[in-house]
Protein backbone atom coordinates (compact mmCIF):
# COMPACT_ATOMS: atom_id res chain seq x y z
CA UNK A 1 0.00 0.00 0.00
CA UNK A 2 1.41 3.51 -1.24
CA UNK A 3 0.76 6.05 1.63
CA UNK A 4 -0.18 9.34 -0.40
CA UNK A 5 -2.56 11.72 0.26
CA UNK A 6 -4.99 10.67 -2.72
CA UNK A 7 -4.79 7.09 -2.05
CA UNK A 8 -5.57 7.57 1.38
CA UNK A 9 -8.12 10.17 0.87
CA UNK A 10 -9.74 7.94 -1.71
CA UNK A 11 -9.94 4.60 0.18
CA UNK A 12 -11.44 6.87 3.04
CA UNK A 13 -14.29 7.99 1.40
CA UNK A 14 -15.05 4.91 -1.04
CA UNK A 15 -15.35 2.35 2.06
CA UNK A 16 -13.67 3.59 5.20
CA UNK A 17 -14.79 -0.02 6.69
CA UNK A 18 -12.73 -1.75 4.03
CA UNK A 19 -9.57 0.63 4.37
CA UNK A 20 -9.72 -0.05 8.04
CA UNK A 21 -9.87 -3.74 7.55
CA UNK A 22 -7.35 -3.82 5.01
CA UNK A 23 -4.93 -2.18 7.21
CA UNK A 24 -5.82 -3.88 10.26
CA UNK A 25 -5.19 -7.30 8.90
CA UNK A 26 -2.16 -6.13 7.43
CA UNK A 27 -0.45 -5.66 10.72
CA UNK A 28 -1.97 -8.22 12.84
CA UNK A 29 -0.52 -10.57 9.73
CA UNK A 30 2.50 -9.50 10.44
CA UNK A 31 2.61 -9.75 14.49
CA UNK A 32 1.79 -13.66 13.42
CA UNK A 33 4.54 -13.76 11.50
CA UNK A 34 6.97 -12.58 14.22
CA UNK A 35 4.99 -14.73 16.51
CA UNK A 36 5.77 -18.02 13.97
CA UNK A 37 9.41 -17.14 14.22
CA UNK A 38 8.87 -17.13 17.79
CA UNK A 39 7.52 -19.80 18.07
CA UNK A 40 9.43 -21.87 15.87
CA UNK A 41 12.58 -21.99 18.06
CA UNK A 42 11.92 -23.96 21.37
CA UNK A 43 14.70 -22.20 23.21
CA UNK A 44 13.37 -18.78 23.00
CA UNK A 45 11.02 -18.01 26.35
CA UNK A 46 11.62 -14.11 26.85
CA UNK A 47 10.23 -11.67 24.04
CA UNK A 48 12.18 -8.19 24.33
CA UNK A 49 10.05 -5.75 22.59
CA UNK A 50 11.12 -2.35 22.19
CA UNK A 51 10.51 0.74 20.07
CA UNK A 52 10.07 4.59 20.55
CA UNK A 53 7.47 6.74 22.15
CA UNK A 54 3.96 5.87 20.65
CA UNK A 55 4.85 2.99 18.54
CA UNK A 56 2.10 0.71 20.25
CA UNK A 57 4.75 -1.55 22.30
CA UNK A 58 1.95 -2.19 25.24
CA UNK A 59 -0.67 -3.28 22.62
CA UNK A 60 1.55 -4.82 20.61
CA UNK A 61 2.86 -6.80 23.81
CA UNK A 62 -0.52 -7.83 24.35
CA UNK A 63 -1.25 -9.17 20.76
CA UNK A 64 2.06 -11.10 20.93
CA UNK A 65 1.29 -12.87 24.18
CA UNK A 66 -2.43 -13.30 23.10
CA UNK A 67 -1.44 -15.07 20.32
CA UNK A 68 1.18 -16.93 22.28
CA UNK A 69 -1.52 -18.37 24.38
CA UNK A 70 -3.30 -19.59 21.32
CA UNK A 71 0.01 -21.92 20.73
CA UNK A 72 -0.89 -23.38 23.38
CA UNK A 73 2.24 -21.48 25.82
CA UNK A 74 1.59 -19.13 28.54
CA UNK A 75 2.66 -15.88 28.18
CA UNK A 76 3.10 -12.96 30.66
CA UNK A 77 3.73 -9.71 30.06
CA UNK A 78 6.15 -7.20 31.84
CA UNK A 79 6.67 -3.42 31.47
CA UNK A 80 10.06 -1.57 32.10
CA UNK A 81 7.81 1.28 33.18
CA UNK A 82 7.47 -0.41 36.64
CA UNK A 83 10.70 -0.54 36.83
CA UNK A 84 11.07 3.33 37.53
CA UNK A 85 13.02 5.06 40.13
CA UNK A 86 10.94 6.92 42.32
CA UNK A 87 9.95 10.18 40.75
CA UNK A 88 12.84 12.11 43.36
CA UNK A 89 15.51 9.68 42.28
CA UNK A 90 15.15 9.98 38.57
CA UNK A 91 18.29 11.80 37.18
CA UNK A 92 17.82 15.27 35.61
CA UNK A 93 19.07 16.29 32.18
CA UNK A 94 21.09 19.41 30.73
CA UNK A 95 18.51 21.25 31.54
CA UNK A 96 17.76 20.50 34.82
CA UNK A 97 14.46 18.32 33.87
CA UNK A 98 13.96 14.99 35.18
CA UNK A 99 15.49 12.50 32.15
CA UNK A 100 12.18 9.73 32.28
CA UNK A 101 13.70 8.26 28.94
CA UNK A 102 17.51 7.80 30.09
CA UNK A 103 18.48 4.23 30.77
CA UNK A 104 19.39 5.29 34.61
CA UNK A 105 16.02 6.14 35.55
CA UNK A 106 15.15 2.21 35.95
CA UNK A 107 16.42 0.59 38.38
CA UNK A 108 18.85 -1.29 36.84
CA UNK A 109 19.62 -3.54 39.59
CA UNK A 110 16.20 -4.84 40.65
CA UNK A 111 15.74 -5.97 36.68
CA UNK A 112 18.60 -8.11 36.81
CA UNK A 113 17.40 -9.67 40.17
CA UNK A 114 13.90 -9.85 38.50
CA UNK A 115 14.42 -11.61 35.73
CA UNK A 116 17.64 -13.13 37.09
CA UNK A 117 14.54 -15.22 39.62
CA UNK A 118 12.62 -15.72 36.44
CA UNK A 119 14.86 -17.68 34.80
CA UNK A 120 16.57 -19.80 37.68
CA UNK A 121 13.90 -19.64 40.29
CA UNK A 122 10.77 -19.83 38.20
CA UNK A 123 9.14 -17.31 40.35
CA UNK A 124 9.48 -13.51 40.99
CA UNK A 125 7.37 -10.42 42.72
CA UNK A 126 7.79 -7.97 39.79
CA UNK A 127 7.52 -4.27 41.15
CA UNK A 128 4.17 -1.61 40.14
CA UNK A 129 4.87 1.56 39.91
CA UNK A 130 2.39 3.62 40.75
CA UNK A 131 2.10 7.12 38.07
CA UNK A 132 -0.41 9.03 39.96
CA UNK A 133 2.15 9.14 42.89
CA UNK A 134 5.35 8.61 40.86
CA UNK A 135 6.22 5.99 43.36
CA UNK A 136 6.41 2.08 43.58
CA UNK A 137 3.84 0.82 45.02
CA UNK A 138 3.45 -1.20 47.73
CA UNK A 139 2.09 -4.08 46.18
CA UNK A 140 3.80 -6.18 43.77
CA UNK A 141 2.89 -8.51 41.10
CA UNK A 142 3.73 -12.55 42.01
CA UNK A 143 4.91 -14.22 38.52
CA UNK A 144 5.67 -18.07 39.25
CA UNK A 145 6.64 -19.97 35.32
CA UNK A 146 5.84 -23.30 34.36
CA UNK A 147 8.53 -24.94 32.15
CA UNK A 148 7.16 -23.51 28.47
CA UNK A 149 5.96 -20.01 29.78
CA UNK A 150 6.82 -17.22 28.01
CA UNK A 151 7.85 -13.50 29.10
CA UNK A 152 7.18 -10.37 26.90
CA UNK A 153 8.94 -7.77 28.25
CA UNK A 154 8.19 -4.22 26.60
CA UNK A 155 9.38 -1.19 26.92
CA UNK A 156 12.06 1.79 25.46
CA UNK A 157 14.80 0.22 26.33
CA UNK A 158 14.24 -3.18 26.04
CA UNK A 159 17.03 -3.82 23.50
CA UNK A 160 19.71 -2.10 25.58
CA UNK A 161 22.39 -5.20 26.72
CA UNK A 162 22.22 -3.27 29.92
CA UNK A 163 18.44 -4.44 30.72
CA UNK A 164 19.77 -8.47 29.33
CA UNK A 165 23.71 -8.35 30.98
CA UNK A 166 23.67 -11.60 32.45
CA UNK A 167 21.04 -13.62 30.47
CA UNK A 168 21.22 -16.64 28.38
CA UNK A 169 20.94 -14.89 24.74
CA UNK A 170 20.00 -18.21 23.31
CA UNK A 171 16.49 -17.78 25.35
CA UNK A 172 16.24 -14.09 24.01
CA UNK A 173 14.22 -12.69 20.86
CA UNK A 174 14.36 -9.38 20.11
CA UNK A 175 11.20 -7.28 18.21
CA UNK A 176 11.79 -3.69 17.27
CA UNK A 177 8.10 -1.67 16.75
CA UNK A 178 7.95 1.72 15.27
CA UNK A 179 5.99 3.76 13.13
CA UNK A 180 8.06 2.81 9.82
CA UNK A 181 5.74 4.79 7.51
CA UNK A 182 5.75 8.20 6.16
CA UNK A 183 2.80 10.01 3.90
CA UNK A 184 3.36 11.53 0.90
CA UNK A 185 1.76 15.03 -0.91
CA UNK A 186 0.93 13.90 -4.66
CA UNK A 187 4.31 15.27 -5.83
CA UNK A 188 6.35 13.53 -3.80
CA UNK A 189 7.18 15.54 -0.89
CA UNK A 190 6.71 14.09 2.34
CA UNK A 191 3.63 15.71 4.22
CA UNK A 192 4.03 13.20 7.57
CA UNK A 193 7.26 12.20 8.72
CA UNK A 194 7.67 8.80 11.13
CA UNK A 195 8.27 11.64 14.14
CA UNK A 196 5.12 13.69 12.89
CA UNK A 197 2.86 10.69 13.28
CA UNK A 198 4.17 9.88 16.69
CA UNK A 199 3.84 12.99 18.15
CA UNK A 200 -0.09 12.81 16.57
CA UNK A 201 -0.96 9.45 18.27
CA UNK A 202 1.08 10.80 21.96
CA UNK A 203 -0.24 14.18 22.23
CA UNK A 204 -3.99 12.90 21.80
CA UNK A 205 -3.07 9.42 24.13
CA UNK A 206 -1.40 12.36 26.75
CA UNK A 207 -4.36 14.22 26.80
CA UNK A 208 -7.39 11.79 26.61
CA UNK A 209 -5.12 9.10 28.92
CA UNK A 210 -2.44 11.36 30.83
CA UNK A 211 -4.47 14.58 31.60
CA UNK A 212 -1.81 16.40 29.96
CA UNK A 213 -1.95 19.08 27.83
CA UNK A 214 -0.90 19.58 24.22
CA UNK A 215 2.06 22.23 24.83
CA UNK A 216 3.03 19.93 27.56
CA UNK A 217 3.59 17.41 25.16
CA UNK A 218 5.11 19.70 22.43
CA UNK A 219 7.46 21.09 25.40
CA UNK A 220 8.56 17.06 26.42
CA UNK A 221 8.74 16.00 22.76
CA UNK A 222 12.73 17.15 22.24
CA UNK A 223 13.28 15.50 25.15
CA UNK A 224 11.75 12.39 24.43
CA UNK A 225 13.25 12.17 20.85
CA UNK A 226 16.84 13.12 22.25
CA UNK A 227 16.25 9.72 24.48
CA UNK A 228 15.23 7.76 21.73
CA UNK A 229 18.07 9.30 19.74
CA UNK A 230 21.13 7.95 23.06
CA UNK A 231 19.15 5.28 24.16
CA UNK A 232 17.21 3.06 21.47
CA UNK A 233 18.08 3.65 17.97
CA UNK A 234 22.14 2.54 18.62
CA UNK A 235 20.20 -1.25 19.38
CA UNK A 236 17.79 -1.02 16.68
CA UNK A 237 19.69 -3.36 14.60
CA UNK A 238 19.88 -5.77 17.58
CA UNK A 239 16.51 -6.66 16.96
CA UNK A 240 15.91 -10.13 15.36
CA UNK A 241 12.65 -8.91 13.77
CA UNK A 242 10.78 -5.51 13.22
CA UNK A 243 7.49 -4.59 12.89
CA UNK A 244 5.51 -1.23 11.26
CA UNK A 245 2.76 0.08 13.30
CA UNK A 246 1.38 2.15 10.77
CA UNK A 247 -1.99 1.76 10.11
CA UNK A 248 -2.47 4.50 6.53
CA UNK A 249 -6.07 5.44 7.72
CA UNK A 250 -4.90 6.67 11.08
CA UNK A 251 -4.56 10.63 9.64
CA UNK A 252 -8.16 10.34 8.53
CA UNK A 253 -8.83 8.49 12.23
CA UNK A 254 -7.04 11.45 14.29
CA UNK A 255 -7.55 14.43 11.92
CA UNK A 256 -10.39 16.36 13.86
CA UNK A 257 -9.46 15.37 17.64
CA UNK A 258 -5.84 16.45 16.98
CA UNK A 259 -6.86 19.65 14.99
CA UNK A 260 -9.33 20.72 17.74
CA UNK A 261 -6.36 19.95 20.62
CA UNK A 262 -3.59 22.15 18.20
CA UNK A 263 -6.13 24.93 17.93
CA UNK A 264 -5.82 25.32 21.63
CA UNK A 265 -1.72 25.89 21.27
CA UNK A 266 -1.82 30.06 21.46
CA UNK A 267 -0.06 31.83 19.01
CA UNK A 268 2.28 33.78 21.56
CA UNK A 269 3.31 29.74 21.79
CA UNK A 270 6.69 29.03 21.06
CA UNK A 271 5.00 25.72 19.58
CA UNK A 272 2.55 27.92 17.64
CA UNK A 273 4.72 27.25 14.72
CA UNK A 274 4.66 23.52 15.13
CA UNK A 275 0.89 23.12 15.66
CA UNK A 276 0.30 25.07 12.47
CA UNK A 277 2.50 22.92 10.34
CA UNK A 278 0.56 19.62 11.77
CA UNK A 279 -2.57 21.37 11.86
CA UNK A 280 -1.75 22.36 7.76
CA UNK A 281 -1.23 18.69 6.96
CA UNK A 282 -3.70 16.94 8.84
CA UNK A 283 -6.42 19.31 7.48
CA UNK A 284 -5.57 17.43 4.26
CA UNK A 285 -7.12 14.29 5.26
CA UNK A 286 -10.86 12.85 4.68
CA UNK A 287 -12.30 12.26 8.20
CA UNK A 288 -12.85 8.69 9.81
CA UNK A 289 -15.28 8.33 12.37
CA UNK A 290 -14.03 6.09 15.24
CA UNK A 291 -16.92 4.80 15.84
CA UNK A 292 -15.62 2.42 12.73
CA UNK A 293 -11.90 1.61 15.02
CA UNK A 294 -11.80 -2.17 15.65
CA UNK A 295 -12.19 -2.59 19.24
CA UNK A 296 -8.84 -4.30 19.29
CA UNK A 297 -7.10 -2.19 16.97
CA UNK A 298 -3.72 -0.75 18.01
CA UNK A 299 -4.77 2.92 17.59
CA UNK A 300 -7.11 2.37 20.56
CA UNK A 301 -4.37 3.25 22.72
CA UNK A 302 -4.54 6.88 21.23
CA UNK A 303 -8.15 7.37 20.97
CA UNK A 304 -10.63 9.38 23.39
CA UNK A 305 -11.95 7.20 26.03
Amino acid sequence: MVNTLSQINKMADEDAGKFIRRCEERFDNCVSDVVSAFLADSDYDIVLLAGPSSSGKTTTAGIIADKIRLSGRNAYIVSLDDFYLNRADIPVNEQGLKDYENVTALDIDLIHKSFGDLIRKRKAELPIFDFTTGCRSEKTKHIELEKDDVIVVEGLHALNPVITDGLDESHLYRIYISVSSRVFADDGKILMNKRNLRLVRRMIRDYEHRNSSVENTLFMWQGVLDGEDKFLFPFESFADVKINSFHAYEPCLFRNEAISLLNEVSEKSEYYEKAEELMSALSLFNEIDTSLLPEKSLLNEFVTV
